[in-house]
């Protein structure tokens, strides 16, 4: 006897609970996609606005803080003092736009006055680098050698710069090898005094393996003494170029010759006010620039 069929179960029975759960699951799971999505794009959205607002911050400043020195400027010109900014303005114009003529040793255009600044300058900071870096590493390096200049630097670093120039004039009998004798001995100071701090901020431990290990003096210096001191070293060739440049402005305004110290002189007694203005720009701008460009030295021989 062939059994009877059993009954089909009807497709839509199991079909139904499927589309129910389908239904249930699909809207969960869709919502916090669709949050998410919209979470990163607000963050997206605020990390852009943050970023355009950093570099508005970064142009729109400085704008504004030139913008009320110019402001500040012109108002005191008002008063009859010193020129404006127009009137300096074109002083400048007729300045830089023949930079580099000449009519005389003491009649040439700005270019060769800052040449020859930075010429002096160049010279007089080169023997105080090849000078200091090496005697602050000893200083640093060795007990007695510090001790024994110790008393020196203390006595010698206060001392003007200015009070250096006649030294200069007397022994070296020009004006030029005085400029020069006076800016290396103004700029040495920071570069010893720097470089011999940072030999002495070395581990102990440091010294102590190199000793272990017999290293030569040689390797102790280039393996473990100029990476640690870099950093030092580099503070104090900035901040020796910075006095270098102030101390040349001073020397020649003293000692002449072509230079931007004397250039400034020189449009002081032809009442010449506005070539001063420039010529304070000119000096700032330099400077800004020398240490700039050592700053980005710094930074690339960085050691990581």
């Amino acid at each position: 006897m062939i059994p009877a069929p059993s009954p089909a179960i009807p497709a839509t029975a199991e079909a139904a609970p499927a589309a129910r759960v389908t239904a249930a699951v699909v809207p969960h799971t869709a919502a916090p996609t669709r949050n998410a999505a919209a979470e990163q794009a607000a963050a997206n959205q605020r990390i852009a606005l943050r970023r355009r607002a950093e570099i508005a911050a970064r142009i729109a400043a400085p704008l504004l803080g030139l913008v009320v020195f110019l402001i500040i400027w012109a108002a005191i010109a008002q008063m009859g003092t010193i020129p404006g900014p127009a009137k300096t303005w074109e002083a400048a114009k007729v300045v830089f736009s023949d930079p580099f003529y000449k009519n005389g040793p003491n009649d040439q255009g700005i270019a060769w006055k800052i040449g020859g600044s930075l010429s002096r300058v160049g010279i007089g900071f080169g023997l105080a680098a090849l000078v200091g870096i090496p005697l602050g590493f000893m200083i640093g390096r060795f007990l007695f050698l510090r001790n024994m200049f110790e008393p020196v630097i203390s006595l010698l670093r206060p001392v003007s710069p200015l009070a250096w120039l006649p030294i200069g004039l007397l022994v070296f009998k020009g004006a030029d090898p005085a400029a020069i004798w006076t800016i290396f001995i103004s700029s040495i100071w920071p570069m010893v005094i720097n470089t011999a701090v940072g030999v002495q901020r070395i581990p102990q431990d440091y010294l102590n393996v190199a000793r272990v290990l017999k290293l030569s003096e040689w390797k102790v210096f280039s393996k473990i003494l100029f990476p640690a001191v870099l950093p030092y070293m580099l503070t104090g060739v900035r901040l020796s170029i910075g006095i270098a440049w102030l101390v040349i402005v001073a020397a020649e305004m003293l000692t002449g010759g072509v230079g931007i110290g004397f250039w400034v002189w020189d449009e002081w007694n032809n009442l010449k006010v506005e070539n001063i203005i420039i010529a304070i720009f000119v000096i700032g701008v330099i400077g800004l620039l020398l240490e700039y460009s050592l700053l980005l030295l710094a930074k690339r021989w960085q050691y990581d």
